[in-house]
């Protein structure tokens, strides 16, 4: 899985998921910081990338347009901001989350992360 984290998210987390085999890509890296919702999807998809965010409302959105129009994408992972820190100590729970979905087939598809119950 190629997966483009958006703004929101720390080069920490970028780094974290490379360094654990996920090839991993800030939207500041991939030369779009700044840019729209619908700019950092376009790039992604045709790069191959799915997308992490939080941004549920514009990235849904975006997504159904994008197979409305008949369409397809790489993805879309969702990491609620009320289930996953993006701060330092919230990395590890947010890489075991999208280690899981890494398995999934998530073309397509808008795939919200859970967190592992203890």
């Amino acid at each position: 899985m190629k997966l483009l984290l958006d703004e929101m998210y720390p080069p920490a987390l970028a780094e974290a998921l490379r360094a654990d085999g996920i090839d991993a890509a800030t939207v500041a890296e991939r030369g779009l910081a700044g840019r729209s919702d619908p700019d950092v999807f376009a790039a992604g998809a045709a790069d191959g990338y799915v997308v992490l965010t939080e941004n549920v409302a514009d990235f849904a959105r975006i997504a159904a347009e994008r197979l409305t129009a008949g369409g397809h994408h790489p993805g879309v992972l969702m990491a609620l901001s009320c289930r996953f820190s993006r701060r330092p100590s919230g990395i590890p729970k947010i890489l075991e989350a999208i280690r899981a979905a890494a398995d999934e087939q998530v073309q397509d598809r808008l795939v919200y992360l859970q967190q592992r119950s203890r």
